[in-house]
Protein backbone atom coordinates (compact mmCIF):
# COMPACT_ATOMS: atom_id res chain seq x y z
CA UNK A 1 0.00 0.00 0.00
CA UNK A 2 2.80 2.03 1.07
CA UNK A 3 4.55 1.44 -2.43
CA UNK A 4 1.07 3.01 -4.35
CA UNK A 5 1.20 5.76 -2.68
CA UNK A 6 4.48 6.83 -2.80
CA UNK A 7 4.11 5.99 -6.74
CA UNK A 8 1.29 8.46 -6.92
CA UNK A 9 3.04 11.37 -5.16
CA UNK A 10 5.93 11.12 -7.57
CA UNK A 11 3.62 10.80 -10.52
CA UNK A 12 1.84 13.91 -9.11
CA UNK A 13 5.35 15.23 -8.68
CA UNK A 14 6.69 14.51 -12.39
CA UNK A 15 3.13 16.32 -13.55
CA UNK A 16 3.53 19.33 -11.84
CA UNK A 17 7.30 19.91 -12.51
CA UNK A 18 7.17 19.10 -15.81
CA UNK A 19 9.67 16.39 -16.29
CA UNK A 20 11.47 16.89 -19.26
CA UNK A 21 10.56 12.99 -20.30
CA UNK A 22 7.13 13.23 -19.26
CA UNK A 23 6.90 16.44 -21.76
CA UNK A 24 8.69 14.66 -24.55
CA UNK A 25 6.73 11.20 -24.56
CA UNK A 26 3.25 13.28 -24.24
CA UNK A 27 4.24 15.98 -27.16
CA UNK A 28 5.21 13.47 -29.36
CA UNK A 29 2.35 11.17 -29.14
CA UNK A 30 -0.06 14.16 -29.62
CA UNK A 31 2.13 14.99 -32.68
CA UNK A 32 1.80 11.62 -34.01
CA UNK A 33 -1.83 11.08 -33.67
CA UNK A 34 -2.97 14.94 -34.31
CA UNK A 35 -0.96 14.28 -37.68
CA UNK A 36 -2.82 10.98 -38.50
CA UNK A 37 -5.89 12.51 -37.22
CA UNK A 38 -5.35 15.21 -40.31
CA UNK A 39 -4.54 12.93 -42.62
CA UNK A 40 -7.64 10.54 -41.96
CA UNK A 41 -9.72 13.11 -41.50
CA UNK A 42 -9.00 14.42 -44.99
CA UNK A 43 -9.32 10.94 -46.43
CA UNK A 44 -12.21 9.58 -44.52
CA UNK A 45 -14.82 12.62 -44.43
CA UNK A 46 -15.24 13.38 -48.00
CA UNK A 47 -15.36 9.52 -48.06
CA UNK A 48 -17.92 9.26 -45.80
CA UNK A 49 -19.98 12.19 -47.64
CA UNK A 50 -19.56 10.49 -50.87
CA UNK A 51 -21.11 7.44 -49.79
CA UNK A 52 -23.68 8.94 -48.40
CA UNK A 53 -24.67 10.98 -51.62
CA UNK A 54 -23.07 8.50 -54.47
CA UNK A 55 -25.41 5.57 -55.66
CA UNK A 56 -23.53 3.08 -57.71
CA UNK A 57 -23.36 -0.77 -57.62
CA UNK A 58 -21.88 -2.56 -54.61
CA UNK A 59 -22.73 0.37 -52.80
CA UNK A 60 -24.00 -1.48 -49.87
CA UNK A 61 -21.16 -3.67 -49.68
CA UNK A 62 -18.55 -0.87 -49.61
CA UNK A 63 -20.30 0.48 -46.45
CA UNK A 64 -20.54 -3.02 -44.57
CA UNK A 65 -16.85 -3.14 -45.49
CA UNK A 66 -16.10 -0.19 -44.19
CA UNK A 67 -18.09 -0.68 -41.02
CA UNK A 68 -15.84 -4.20 -40.75
CA UNK A 69 -12.82 -2.41 -40.92
CA UNK A 70 -13.43 -0.06 -37.67
CA UNK A 71 -12.80 -3.22 -36.20
CA UNK A 72 -9.48 -4.05 -37.89
CA UNK A 73 -6.82 -5.20 -35.09
CA UNK A 74 -4.36 -2.64 -34.66
CA UNK A 75 -1.32 -5.49 -34.55
CA UNK A 76 -2.45 -6.64 -37.79
CA UNK A 77 -2.01 -3.19 -39.26
CA UNK A 78 1.14 -3.06 -37.16
CA UNK A 79 2.20 -6.44 -39.02
CA UNK A 80 1.73 -5.66 -42.24
CA UNK A 81 2.78 -2.14 -42.19
CA UNK A 82 6.16 -3.89 -40.38
CA UNK A 83 6.24 -6.01 -43.47
CA UNK A 84 5.39 -3.37 -46.20
CA UNK A 85 8.18 -1.23 -44.48
CA UNK A 86 10.83 -4.07 -43.67
CA UNK A 87 14.06 -3.98 -45.91
CA UNK A 88 12.68 -6.83 -47.90
CA UNK A 89 9.32 -5.26 -48.48
CA UNK A 90 8.04 -2.94 -51.45
CA UNK A 91 8.81 0.14 -49.48
CA UNK A 92 11.99 -0.66 -47.42
CA UNK A 93 14.32 1.35 -50.00
CA UNK A 94 12.52 4.73 -47.80
CA UNK A 95 13.94 3.65 -44.64
CA UNK A 96 10.50 4.29 -42.91
CA UNK A 97 10.53 1.55 -39.79
CA UNK A 98 10.89 2.35 -36.70
CA UNK A 99 10.39 6.38 -37.17
CA UNK A 100 7.57 8.66 -36.48
CA UNK A 101 6.23 8.21 -40.07
CA UNK A 102 5.59 4.55 -40.04
CA UNK A 103 3.68 5.04 -36.60
CA UNK A 104 1.17 7.61 -38.72
CA UNK A 105 0.73 5.40 -41.35
CA UNK A 106 -0.60 2.51 -39.16
CA UNK A 107 -2.54 4.67 -37.25
CA UNK A 108 -4.17 6.65 -40.33
CA UNK A 109 -4.92 2.70 -41.65
CA UNK A 110 -6.74 2.25 -38.15
CA UNK A 111 -8.52 5.72 -37.67
CA UNK A 112 -9.31 6.16 -41.73
CA UNK A 113 -12.38 3.74 -41.87
CA UNK A 114 -13.26 4.65 -38.51
CA UNK A 115 -13.73 8.28 -39.47
CA UNK A 116 -15.56 7.69 -42.56
CA UNK A 117 -17.74 5.50 -41.01
CA UNK A 118 -18.77 8.30 -38.30
CA UNK A 119 -19.33 10.74 -40.99
CA UNK A 120 -21.03 8.74 -43.62
CA UNK A 121 -23.90 7.84 -40.88
CA UNK A 122 -24.30 11.63 -40.09
CA UNK A 123 -24.13 12.33 -43.47
CA UNK A 124 -26.62 10.03 -44.45
CA UNK A 125 -28.98 11.46 -41.81
CA UNK A 126 -27.94 15.13 -43.32
CA UNK A 127 -28.99 14.50 -46.49
CA UNK A 128 -32.10 12.94 -46.21
CA UNK A 129 -33.05 16.49 -44.68
CA UNK A 130 -31.17 18.18 -47.54
CA UNK A 131 -32.21 15.95 -50.81
CA UNK A 132 -34.91 17.53 -52.20
CA UNK A 133 -33.51 21.12 -51.77
CA UNK A 134 -30.42 20.55 -53.11
CA UNK A 135 -31.79 18.10 -56.03
CA UNK A 136 -34.25 21.18 -56.97
CA UNK A 137 -31.42 23.87 -56.85
CA UNK A 138 -29.72 21.54 -59.84
CA UNK A 139 -26.61 21.56 -57.69
CA UNK A 140 -23.64 19.53 -58.80
CA UNK A 141 -22.55 16.56 -56.97
CA UNK A 142 -19.25 18.43 -55.67
CA UNK A 143 -21.39 21.08 -54.37
CA UNK A 144 -23.75 18.90 -52.82
CA UNK A 145 -20.68 17.08 -51.03
CA UNK A 146 -19.27 20.48 -50.12
CA UNK A 147 -22.39 22.09 -48.80
CA UNK A 148 -22.91 19.10 -46.48
CA UNK A 149 -19.64 19.05 -45.23
CA UNK A 150 -19.77 22.59 -44.36
CA UNK A 151 -23.57 21.82 -42.13
CA UNK A 152 -22.44 18.75 -40.98
CA UNK A 153 -18.86 20.32 -39.67
CA UNK A 154 -20.02 19.52 -35.66
CA UNK A 155 -20.66 15.92 -36.51
CA UNK A 156 -17.86 15.72 -39.13
CA UNK A 157 -15.44 17.36 -35.98
CA UNK A 158 -16.64 14.81 -33.80
CA UNK A 159 -15.95 11.98 -36.07
CA UNK A 160 -12.37 13.33 -36.05
CA UNK A 161 -12.36 13.72 -31.98
CA UNK A 162 -13.39 10.20 -31.79
CA UNK A 163 -10.58 9.38 -34.16
CA UNK A 164 -8.31 10.76 -31.72
CA UNK A 165 -9.68 9.31 -29.09
CA UNK A 166 -8.94 5.90 -30.52
CA UNK A 167 -5.39 6.89 -31.93
CA UNK A 168 -3.70 8.47 -28.31
CA UNK A 169 -4.70 5.10 -26.56
CA UNK A 170 -3.67 2.83 -29.20
CA UNK A 171 -0.41 0.55 -28.51
CA UNK A 172 -0.23 -2.48 -30.67
CA UNK A 173 0.42 -1.58 -34.35
CA UNK A 174 2.35 1.59 -33.05
CA UNK A 175 4.94 -0.84 -31.06
CA UNK A 176 5.34 -2.87 -33.62
CA UNK A 177 6.32 -0.17 -36.70
CA UNK A 178 7.86 2.41 -34.20
CA UNK A 179 9.86 0.43 -31.73
CA UNK A 180 9.71 2.39 -28.64
CA UNK A 181 12.43 3.78 -29.15
CA UNK A 182 13.85 6.66 -26.64
CA UNK A 183 14.08 10.33 -27.79
CA UNK A 184 12.73 8.73 -31.48
CA UNK A 185 9.13 6.84 -31.74
CA UNK A 186 8.52 6.07 -27.75
CA UNK A 187 4.91 7.48 -26.98
CA UNK A 188 2.48 7.72 -23.79
CA UNK A 189 1.27 4.08 -24.73
CA UNK A 190 4.23 2.40 -25.44
CA UNK A 191 6.16 3.96 -22.29
CA UNK A 192 3.63 2.90 -19.79
CA UNK A 193 4.06 -0.49 -20.96
CA UNK A 194 8.08 0.01 -20.82
CA UNK A 195 8.26 1.36 -17.28
CA UNK A 196 5.41 -0.66 -16.20
CA UNK A 197 7.83 -3.93 -16.83
CA UNK A 198 10.97 -2.09 -15.66
CA UNK A 199 9.22 -1.11 -12.02
CA UNK A 200 9.11 2.60 -12.54
CA UNK A 201 5.54 2.72 -11.92
CA UNK A 202 6.19 6.34 -11.02
CA UNK A 203 6.79 7.65 -13.86
CA UNK A 204 4.23 4.98 -15.62
CA UNK A 205 1.75 6.47 -13.39
CA UNK A 206 2.17 9.77 -14.59
CA UNK A 207 2.52 8.83 -18.30
CA UNK A 208 -1.07 7.46 -17.46
CA UNK A 209 -2.94 10.26 -15.19
CA UNK A 210 -1.49 12.18 -18.84
CA UNK A 211 -3.22 10.19 -20.85
CA UNK A 212 -6.93 9.56 -19.35
CA UNK A 213 -6.67 13.33 -18.84
CA UNK A 214 -6.02 13.87 -23.00
CA UNK A 215 -8.71 10.88 -23.56
CA UNK A 216 -11.12 12.62 -21.02
CA UNK A 217 -10.94 15.88 -22.65
CA UNK A 218 -11.71 14.71 -25.92
CA UNK A 219 -14.70 12.66 -24.55
CA UNK A 220 -15.97 16.35 -22.98
CA UNK A 221 -15.38 17.61 -26.26
CA UNK A 222 -17.27 15.36 -28.06
CA UNK A 223 -20.09 15.27 -25.65
CA UNK A 224 -20.11 19.16 -25.95
CA UNK A 225 -20.29 19.28 -29.53
CA UNK A 226 -23.07 16.56 -29.88
CA UNK A 227 -25.42 18.36 -27.63
CA UNK A 228 -24.84 21.09 -29.28
CA UNK A 229 -25.29 19.55 -32.70
CA UNK A 230 -28.73 18.55 -31.25
CA UNK A 231 -29.69 21.62 -29.53
CA UNK A 232 -29.13 23.49 -32.90
CA UNK A 233 -31.13 20.74 -35.11
CA UNK A 234 -34.40 22.25 -32.73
Amino acid sequence: MNEIVEGLLKAGQLILSLDADLIEISLRSLRVTLTAVLISSVIGLPLGCWLAVRRFRFRRFVIATLNALMGLPPVVVGLIVYILLSRSGPFGVFGLLFTPTAMIIAQVIILTPLIASISHQAIRDLWAEYHDLLISLNTTRRQRIATLLWDGRRALLTAALAGFGRGIGEVGAIMIVGGNIDHATRVLTTAISLETGKGNFALALALGFVLIGLAVAVNLIIHSLSRTERSGRW
